[in-house]
């Protein structure tokens, strides 16, 4: 049967997780296919072009450009230091002589006779690439990178900011309504993944960052907290590239947002173990959402309690995303066929919702996500 589209956010204990990992230009790939690694593990490395600086020696020297190369000191893929002579005149009985130092250490590039410009280039800079999850080598991608598996606990957030990072799992909250606030942190936790409740504010995220804790799970954050903390409003455009020292992963909203039961749960269940985490974030098209895995072996085989792929169904999970019930979780106990007209006077399909507080109520399926459990 046909089923409209329904964007989903998976919170699994145990699923199969892939992952390509890209050099942002040809290099060489460090591990062969079907080897296990680390999420630390270097799978390829490269090095991309150093910067470019211009002189125009045949000014500064005050001589023709055709007569440059003649005066140059270092000529084209020769090393320089900053600060060194790289060009010189003869001067007038060897003295008066005019000289062009480098402004940066690394090679010279070209020399040109026509406009007397020289082109020095700074060092390449190394580029390298990890695994980021424990798993194996599945498939190589000749000079490029690899794509490595792995089964383990993915949880999906809503929003996150700060980049790819592993750290060991330590729950702070008691209860998915709990503030994680600057004076729950201490020394101990550094290099931790550290689990909150509702709310993070800004000073228990500069506060984390100042103990070298590696990323902050939450319900919820302020648009407050986010601009101090940055020193900027955040904007539309893919999160993830913010120098800030920690990654934090929002599951549910914006504002004191109690964390999804399951989401805790899952989480307390993973307290101690080590995951890797990002809060890369694009909402348009080409949705990257952030995320927390923890690669590892369940036993048994946990029935799915919700698929993406198989569309809406009785008894699903799910988040209400669109105002008046936003961010409210609960279970899909109808889902009529006929369309019904709504505020707009559009003639959408519905479902029908129970809430946490067995509060039933109706609203479009375009309103809602799956949660995958």
């Amino acid at each position: 049967m046909a089923h409209a589209y329904t964007p989903g956010l998976k919170v699994t204990a145990s699923t199969k997780i892939a992952k390509e990992r890209r050099l942002p230009l040809k290099g060489e790939v460090m591990v062969a296919n079907g080897q296990k690694v680390k999420g630390d593990t270097i799978v390829a490395r490269t090095a991309l072009p150093g910067n470019v600086a211009t002189l125009n020696v045949g000014q500064l020297l005050g001589v023709l450009a055709s007569d440059v190369p003649e005066f140059m000191l270092k000529k084209p893929g020769e090393s320089i230091k900053k600060g060194e002579e790289i060009a010189q005149t003869k001067g007038f009985l060897g003295i008066f002589k005019s000289n062009v130092q480098s402004p940066i250490s690394g090679t010279v590039e070209s020399v040109s006779p026509i406009t007397g410009q020289v082109i020095l280039r700074e060092p390449p800079l190394p580029v390298e690439v990890d695994a980021y999850i424990d798993g194996e080598v599945v498939e190589v991608f000749a000079n490029e990178g690899v794509r490595v598996k792995t089964t383990g606990s993915l949880i999906q957030g809503i929003f996150g900011f700060g980049g790819e990072c592993r750290g060991t799992i330590k729950l702070l909250a008691a209860s998915p309504d709990e503030v994680l606030e600057a004076k729950m942190l201490t020394p101990d936790l550094k290099g931790c993944v550290v689990v909150g409740g509702s709310l993070v504010t800004a000073e228990a995220i500069q506060r984390g960052a100042e103990l070298g804790i590696r990323g902050m799970v939450v319900g919820g954050i302020e648009d407050s907290s986010i601009k101090q903390v940055l020193g900027y409003d955040i904007g539309v455009a893919i999160t993830g590239a913010e120098a800030i020292g920690l990654t934090v992963v929002v599951t549910e909203g914006f504002g004191r947002m109690p964390m999804a039961p399951r989401t805790f749960e899952l989480l307390s269940e993973l307290d101690g173990q080590r995951a890797s985490i990002n809060g890369a974030t694009q909402i348009r098209a080409g949705v990257i959402r952030p995320e927390i895995i923890v690669p590892r072996e369940v036993t048994g085989k946990e029935r799915s309690k919700g698929s993406l792929e198989e569309g809406l169904r009785v008894g699903m999970q799910i988040r209400i995303i669109r105002e008046p019930h936003f961010g409210g979780i609960g279970t899909v106990v109808g889902l009529p066929v006929d369309l019904e007209e709504i505020e707009t006077e559009s003639k959408v399909r519905i479902l029908e919702v129970e809430l946490a507080g067995k509060e039933r109520i109706r609203l479009p399926r375009a309103n809602v996500e799956i949660i995958e459990a």
